[in-house]
């Protein structure tokens, strides 16, 4: 029998796009809502929830793909899994390495892969933490039965929190400590990791990918009770019957995300929450989360039949997530080749500022009131833009897909 459609699934994954890309790109990064700003290091801000809902919801996806997977000869599933994930990493190599060219002492060069010996391209990111988890969730998630996934999941959150207790430095959540930046270093070289912090380090590395495995899973686990509109056994004991299972999946989904923050909140006293390093108590903190945000969801889009504007406005975001996500990385970087006069430096020298940046000094910033607020402005103007090209898309009938 074929499972049901959820439209809030839908909205939930167009949501997380629609914020992933909100959160990315602020006026300035100097002034931003203390919400829309990641933890400086251990803690978890509402921004600090998009990428692992995202991660979540891609799992979601495929507790309605891998069932037809099964039904076919594994090696259709190797050709399609293998394809999709070699695609979104090169994705997301080429956003990093995009436009390939840059200004240096006023002429236009092509960006080298390697500069130095420690300055290059960026091989790790966003969609290539995507493509590396999905692959090897969805190699699990065909080969072993739900109940072990479960298990495996279990088993990776606890090795990773030993593992990088056991092998990191003194303090070995911090920042120096971390064992996951050593690794980085050794396999993918100093020239090719992030420098955006106090010291190289990497917040999509390799190592800490490992923990974006069972965030993926937990959400394909999550995809499979939904299907089955929470019609499981729950400590070997099969759940009464009734004929409105909404009900029943959104009580479940309620239970499971509160057993899950109550694991997460246990677990951080030890091992604290922790974007950057994607900590394990993070993991399961994040996952019952969302869980109860599908549940909420689910209440009011399936249940109460609540389907307006807004949810048509994340939704159109789910339609093309891929495209428009990577687009809105792409769009400020071309953009940042055209260079505008911005008057003369200290020294007299011309300054320059991007198209971008012209648009957010020249009107946003002007917004009166705390300089928060014209950052914000521009933040929702982006998204406005990104919104009308999903929506185009949409009444066009154009799905771009991997």
């Amino acid at each position: 029998m074929k499972p049901p459609r959820y439209y809030s699934l839908d909205v939930f994954r167009g949501a997380t796009v629609a914020l992933m890309i909100l959160v990315n790109n602020p006026g300035t990064w100097s002034f931003m809502f203390a919400p829309l700003k990641h933890a400086d290091w251990h803690g978890c801000t509402p921004t600090d929830l998009v990428f692992p809902f995202f991660l979540f919801a891609v799992g979601n996806a495929m507790a309605f793909v891998i069932p037809r997977f099964k039904q076919q000869p594994p090696t259709e599933f190797w050709k399609k899994v293998i394809k999709r994930t070699i695609i979104i990493f090169l994705i997301g190599l080429f956003i990093n390495w995009f436009p390939f060219l840059k200004w240096e002492n006023n002429e236009i060069i092509f960006r080298t892969w390697q500069d130095s010996p420690e300055s290059g391209i960026r091989i790790m990111g966003v969609l290539q933490r995507i493509a590396i988890a999905y692959f090897f969730a969805s190699v699990i998630a065909f080969y072993f039965k739900e109940k072990i996934v479960l298990w495996i999941s279990g088993l990776i959150l606890v090795a990773y929190w030993m593992l990088t207790k056991l092998l990191g430095g003194i303090d070995p959540y911090s920042i120096e400590g971390f064992i996951g930046t050593r690794i980085d270093t050794q396999i993918l070289g100093l020239a090719h990791i992030y420098k955006g912090e106090s010291i190289p380090f990497d917040p999509e590395g390799l190592y800490s990918t490992i923990n974006a495995i069972p965030q993926v899973l937990l959400g394909y686990l999550a995809g499979i009770f939904i299907n089955k509109q929470g019609n499981i056994k729950w400590l070997n004991k099969a759940l009464p019957e009734t004929n409105q299972p909404n009900y029943r999946l959104v009580a479940g989904l309620f239970v499971l995300g509160t057993i899950a923050l109550v694991i997460g909140y246990f677990w951080q006293l030890e091992f604290p929450y922790n974007k950057k390093i994607w900590s394990s108590s993070y993991v399961v903190h994040t996952t019952g989360l969302s869980l109860i945000t599908i549940a909420t969801m689910i209440w009011f889009i399936e249940i109460l039949n609540i389907k307006n504007g807004i949810m048509k406005f994340f939704d159109v975001f789910g339609k093309n997530p891929l495209f428009i996500f990577a687009f809105s990385g792409l769009f400020p970087r071309l953009l940042g080749i055209i260079r505008i006069e911005n008057g003369l430096n200290e020294e007299g020298q011309m300054k320059y500022i991007s198209p971008l940046g012209w648009f957010y000094e020249t009107i946003c910033a002007k917004i009166p009131g705390i300089p928060e607020i014209g950052s914000f402005v521009y933040s929702l103007i982006f998204l406005g833009f990104f919104c009308a090209l999903a929506y185009w898309l949409d009444q066009k009938k154009i799905y771009i897909k991997v």
